[in-house]
């Protein structure tokens, strides 16, 4: 929490340091966390067990040590993760504001699981959607590819392009057909589609788990406006970021209306979710990267 207290916009021009920095914050926490017990294992070497070959025992190492492990290597490839990130125009709330918005959340916290992965030697790709999936790669785990990963990321964060429509459901359902291995499925989406049919939406979620991927949905939000809606009793000027529709009123006269409506289709989500067999975990942007590595990490280690 205390790297997230100190975060500053300016660091998002530099993704490759972020994420390192995020990932290599959340490691040393891990060891003094009740987490600890969880294994981040690097890609560089792996503990020797007994019984194994020691062809690629690394004897430099043992000679520092008197520890014995062993090498990985690239081609070496447990688990592949597809990244899915909703880049349509509610994901840029808040916008104009001095704080993270929910798109650069993502796209820092996709960044630092793509290098926690290549650590691992685990491949990766990255699928980018708003009312069609406009980017999508194939599962590597090499250099070449995270850096072509954090380009496209990059991108993303300095796109300023508004009114940009979500079409959810078919994007998942193409995402689900385009993936043919069994991955972990891992999506940071507000979940708010232009005018779909709930049913459709959960109907999509279903279809990736159908297909035999586990997925983890990390419901990104800014809980204190968006879930919350905490705002000073006086007059506002709201603004709907994908159709630009505007509406002015006192934000008490519709804060019990919304708070109601809006905690029941994250608890329906939440619920179809658990119907699924899908992690459904809540991203406050507010709350820092960790909460999201550490979601991760428990369903790695869940699928060893």
């Amino acid at each position: 929490m205390k790297f997230f207290e100190n975060f500053d916009l300016r660091q998002l021009n530099n993704l490759d340091l972020l994420a390192k920095q995020v990932v290599e914050g959340f490691i040393i926490g891990l060891h003094k966390s009740p987490f600890h017990g969880f294994s981040v294992e690097f890609a560089e070497h792996r503990i020797y067990n007994p019984g194994q070959s020691t062809k690629n025992v690394d004897w430099r190492v043992y000679g520092r040590t008197d520890k014995m492990y062993v090498k990985r290597y690239e081609e070496e490839t447990n688990l592949r993760c597809q990244i899915v990130i909703d880049t349509s125009s509610s994901m840029y709330f808040p916008k104009g504001s001095d704080s993270i918005n929910k798109l650069q959340f993502s796209a820092v916290a996709g960044a630092s699981l793509m290098n926690l992965l290549r650590k691992q030697r685990d491949a990766f790709s990255l699928s980018l959607f708003e009312d069609n999936v406009h980017t999508h790669t194939r599962a590597k785990s090499s250099t070449k590819h995270y850096n072509t990963m954090l380009t496209h990321l990059d991108k993303l964060i300095n796109d300023t392009k508004t009114e940009k429509n979500t079409s959810t459901a078919s994007s998942f359902h193409e995402i689900a057909d385009s993936i043919h291995k069994r991955s972990m499925v891992i999506i940071f989406s507000d979940m708010f589609g232009n005018g779909e049919n709930e049913e459709d939406l959960f109907s999509a979620l279903q279809h990736l788990k159908s297909a035999k991927h586990e997925v983890i949905l990390f419901h990104v939000l800014d809980k204190k406006h968006e879930i919350d809606f905490e705002y000073e009793n006086r007059p506002y000027l709201f603004v709907d970021m994908e159709s630009s529709e505007e509406i002015r009123l006192q934000s008490n006269q519709v804060k019990e209306l919304y708070q109601e409506k809006v905690k029941a289709f994250a608890a329906d989500l939440k619920m179809k979710c658990l119907q699924f067999n899908i992690d459904f975990v809540e991203a406050d942007i507010n709350e820092g990267f960790h909460p999201v590595l550490q979601s991760y990490l428990v369903k790695r280690s869940k699928m060893k």
